[in-house]
């Protein structure tokens, strides 16, 4: 307890590499940022900067929590100085988001979120309305119905609606009775329908999101070619020019 091992310290090692290439390429682009306001804006950089920040703030953390317990608190802070870290350390799973700026396919998934916003909120509504429907009835169903009593309140009934509308069904709450099994038939039903309605906007919202985002970096690569044919073509019409500007000055001497 409070060593670390060889592994540990390597790890350490390789994340503190990791972390500073991270910060150095945040900082670079940072700088080089015509407008700060709108770069820190962007939720790409967001999530760097929610990635980069955790392990900067759990090493001075760590540093400052070793000799700072304070007197007649008990284990208490220390407590909350380690339930402060386990959550910082787990935004480290956040690093894996930083391959939506090389991932086409990323880049689609998020550019689709934000543009069906309504979509994803129409979807939640008719599952709202379906779950206050069902849960409740099945409620009184099966506390009137059934012998046994799983259903011990209409919370639970609604974390049975969801599980069920979704078609994930868990099992840990099943209706025993003949009309509490029809009232969950039509919750598997209206769910998969209701579920169906938005899907398709959502589909076409995708692959037109797919296809721009596909044009544009193929555009963005057209770009960099002729850019760099551009630029072969001037240093080669540049070094005509001086072997032109040679030759007359051969010639006229």
């Amino acid at each position: 307890m409070g060593e670390c091992s060889s592994m540990c310290y390597n790890i350490f090692i390789v994340e503190s590499v990791c972390v500073g290439w991270f910060s150095l390429e945040f900082a670079l682009r940072f700088i080089q940022a015509p407008s700060k306001f709108a770069f820190l804006r962007r939720p790409l950089n967001l999530i760097d900067i929610v990635a980069i920040l955790p392990y900067y703030i759990t090493l001075v953390v760590d540093h400052t929590s070793v000799d700072q317990k304070k007197p007649g608190s008990g284990n208490t802070y220390l407590d909350k100085v380690g339930l402060v870290l386990r959550i910082l350390r787990a935004l480290r799973i956040l690093y894996v988001m930083r391959l939506a700026r090389h991932s086409l396919g990323l880049q689609t998934l998020g550019l689709t979120a934000r543009r069906c916003t309504r979509e994803f909120g129409l979807l939640l509504l008719f599952l709202c309305v379906a779950i206050a429907l069902f849960a409740p009835l099945l409620y009184l169903i099966e506390n009137e119905m059934a012998d046994s009593q799983e259903f011990t309140s209409i919370p639970a009934c609604y974390w049975w609606a969801v599980i069920t509308m979704t078609t994930v069904g868990y099992g840990d709450m099943v209706p025993r009775s003949i009309p509490g099994q029809v009232v969950a038939l039509s919750s598997i039903l209206s769910g998969i329908l209701l579920m169906a309605f938005p899907v398709t906007s959502i589909f076409h919202t995708f692959s037109r999101s797919y296809l721009e985002l596909k044009q544009e970096q193929e555009r963005m690569i057209c770009r960099r070619a002729q850019l760099l044919s551009k630029s072969q073509l001037g240093n080669m019409s540049h070094g005509s020019d001086i072997v032109s500007e040679s030759m007359s000055s051969e010639a006229k001497d």
